[in-house]
């Protein structure tokens, strides 16, 4: 399952956000939620935001977002150790999360102008088209605890270039982090209302989104929180982006560097504990060089040893709480009960911690929950494949379509694949990563919609139109024109 985002299942009391270390068990702060009537204000800071902050200009747009890039770089190490505290990313990821963060906000910056341009069309009738890109309104953001910042920059720095506004309830596990980024991006300039943090409930999620003032939703989280989520939406006809979960394949052909592969899947599948929807979760290797592969995948998971999360020399640390060790081990169990084989780990590290062992599973049958579920946390599941039409088939064979990597030395065979798999995203001999130019999304129950790159951009944009028909003198007589393919045309001239 993807990170819980709208359910009320991670918080210690309702009513809560709480910022605990998941490295210790310790509660550090609290904080409360706000009252309905603070919500109904934030809407209404959010709504006389967007009638000033859409008429604002580019440059004044880019100079927010360029400085905001310039703050996560300066305090970079500051910004990443409330990672680190919230939910156990190592220093290093941490500071590496901070980074790309930057690099988010300066590539709408950069970009804005060019996405913001008209577009001139070719039509059929005569006159002109053209197509103007605007804003829409007030937005909500409902945002995961496994890349608090990235999460929502890809959300916030495009509608914050386009000129929508945002409210944004972030997951209650990471409130400092949350109030960071609106403090990061009050102090790069943005007026008062454009992006506002909110510490709501579920309920007033569904509140918020039915609002009509609000235009668009977008939420990050599992598949239930997206269910929740599109229903509302749907029910009030307000746009919705859905990124949810996924079970990425990671395929091994017999002419694949099997160095570089198991690498690569070991990095693929421990990063940040394994807590990424888009993380390499299914292993599929061909059967002239499974034996080996393993060997190999085995060895890189087992030099990745759970550490303490603020050493800079630490490669995976705690899971985000100890019930996300537990859901992850209930998920094991089920599958060695039912005759699953543990190549590697398959358990906590102590007790009811929030550790738990790079695993590595073999043997996995369609009737076993890990063959369905996602894996949300450093566990992968390892498949033998005959021919290429079985690799794709069992790739397939997943009710998510987020990522995907193909391993092999043969460009032909890596197109034919990435053609096939039915996935959102494909990496030819990489695992997947993520850059402000890629758009990032996936298809099934993975979700729909885009963000980042100029897809992103365009998700909560009206695309208005303006067409000018030929100028007429009184000296020409009003006619049809010969080409009746423009009934617009045909209308006005007909008076």
């Amino acid at each position: 399952m993807a990170p819980r985002t709208t359910t009320e299942e991670e918080a210690p009391a309702m009513g809560v956000y709480t910022t605990t270390n998941p490295a210790t068990g310790e509660t550090v702060k609290t904080f409360p939620e706000i009252s309905d009537a603070g919500l109904r204000e934030l809407i209404t800071r959010s709504e006389a935001a967007y009638r000033s902050w859409r008429t604002t200009s580019l440059d004044q747009r880019r100079a927010v977002l360029t400085r905001a890039a310039e703050i996560h770089r300066e305090r970079a190490e500051e910004l990443a150790a409330l990672l680190t505290l919230e939910m156990g990313k190592p220093a290093a990821q941490a500071q590496g999360e901070v980074g790309l963060v930057a690099s988010i906000y300066q590539y709408y910056a950069d970009h804005v102008q060019e996405f913001m341009a008209d577009e001139h069309l070719e039509i059929s009738g005569p006159g002109t088209a053209v197509v103007r890109t605007e804003p829409i309104g007030p937005l909500v953001g409902i945002m995961p605890w496994n890349y608090p910042y990235y999460q929502v920059a890809r959300f916030a720095a495009p509608n914050i270039a386009l000129g929508n506004t945002i409210i944004l309830k972030h997951s209650r596990n990471c409130p400092q982090s949350a109030l960071a980024i609106e403090q990061v991006l009050t102090e790069a300039g943005l007026p008062d209302g454009v992006y506002l943090n909110a510490f709501i409930s579920s309920a007033q999620v569904a509140d918020a989104v039915a609002d009509p003032r609000v235009q668009g939703v977008s939420l990050t989280g599992s598949e239930k929180a997206g269910a929740a989520v599109a229903e509302v939406a749907g029910r009030n006809l307000t746009k919705c982006v859905l990124e949810l979960g996924g079970s990425d394949p990671f395929i091994v052909l017999d002419d694949a560097d099997l160095d570089t592969a198991a690498a690569a899947a070991a990095t693929g599948r421990l990063t940040n504990a394994g807590q990424a929807c888009s993380a390499s979760k299914r292993f599929l290797v061909q059967a002239g060089v499974y034996e080996e592969f393993v060997r190999k995948f085995v060895d890189q998971m087992a030099s990745w040893t759970p550490g303490d999360p603020t050493s800079t020399d630490t490669k995976i640390g705690p899971l985000s709480s100890a019930s996300a060790a537990e859901e992850l081990d209930e998920l094991v169990k089920d599958a060695i009960s039912q005759g699953a084989e543990v190549l590697l780990g398959g358990c906590r590290t102590d007790g009811d911690s929030a550790y738990y062992r790079p695993t590595l599973l073999g043997g996995v049958t369609p009737g076993m929950r890990v063959y369905r579920e996602e894996l949300f946390g450093p566990a992968g599941v390892v498949y033998r494949f005959e021919t290429l039409e079985d690799a794709i088939e069992l790739a397939n064979d997943s009710p998510y379509g987020l990522s995907s990597s193909v391993f092999t030395e043969d460009d032909e065979k890596a197109q034919q694949i990435a053609a096939s798999l039915e996935t959102g995203m494909v990496w030819i001999n990489s695992t997947s990563k993520s850059a402000a130019d890629l758009p990032f999304g996936g298809v099934k129950r993975s979700g729909f919609g885009r963000e980042l790159g100029r897809f992103g951009f365009n998700e909560f944009a009206n695309k208005k139109i303006q067409v000018y028909p030929p100028i007429m003198t009184t000296s020409l007589p009003v006619t049809e024109p010969s080409s009746m393919s423009w009934c617009a045309w045909t209308m006005s001239s007909k008076g």
